[in-house]
């Protein structure tokens, strides 16, 4: 029987060919096969129109006025959060096994940390790879992804920025990752 290094992936947005590729290389030198399990995490869509609403509220997007008036259908955002979610995982997956690698996944509805702890537990995971953009703010407080992993599983938590090289993220001089 064929024994994998299981590995929990939590991304925040889908992963590039190029992260893909740099998540994979992390493992290649085993003598086991790795083996990724994805998460992706749906996004709020309350707290989307809530946001969006209170920008409206605060004058932010003065050009927009007739968005304030029309009624916010908050299944529809739901929706589309949930279908753009599915396209992230299946543009992840492809990725990654573009990559050679074996992967499987799914959109998660729960606190996105409660979600990898539960993965690990499921799979037992060896590791977690959080693939986020950078949040500086959440980093300094700990209160970011990485840092309530930490806390919460047992096993090793790697922190790598979406779309930058392993070497830009070393020189901190990457580009980080664009804003879908």
């Amino acid at each position: 029987m064929a024994t994998h290094y299981d590995v929990v992936l939590l991304c925040e947005q889908a992963l590039s060919d190029e992260d893909a590729a740099q998540v994979t290389s992390l493992h290649n030198e085993m003598e086991e096969s790795a083996a990724y399990h994805v998460l992706i995490p749906v996004e709020d869509a309350a707290a989307r129109v809530e946001a969006a609403m209170g920008s409206l509220a605060a004058g932010e997007v003065m050009a927009a006025p007739a968005m304030a008036i029309g009624e916010v259908d908050l299944a529809e955002v739901r929706k589309e959060c949930l279908d753009h979610s599915e396209r992230e995982l299946a543009t992840t997956l492809a990725a990654l096994k573009k990559a050679g690698a074996a992967a499987d996944g799914k959109v998660v509805h729960e606190h996105p940390i409660d979600a990898l702890a539960a993965a690990v537990a499921e799979h037992d995971g060896r590791e977690a790879i959080i693939l986020t953009r950078p949040h500086v703010v959440a980093e300094f407080f700990h209160v970011d992804w990485t840092s309530r992993a930490r806390r919460k599983i047992g096993v090793p938590v790697l922190h790598l920025l979406e779309h930058e090289t392993f070497d830009e993220q070393a020189e901190g001089y990457g580009e980080g990752i664009t804003g879908v």
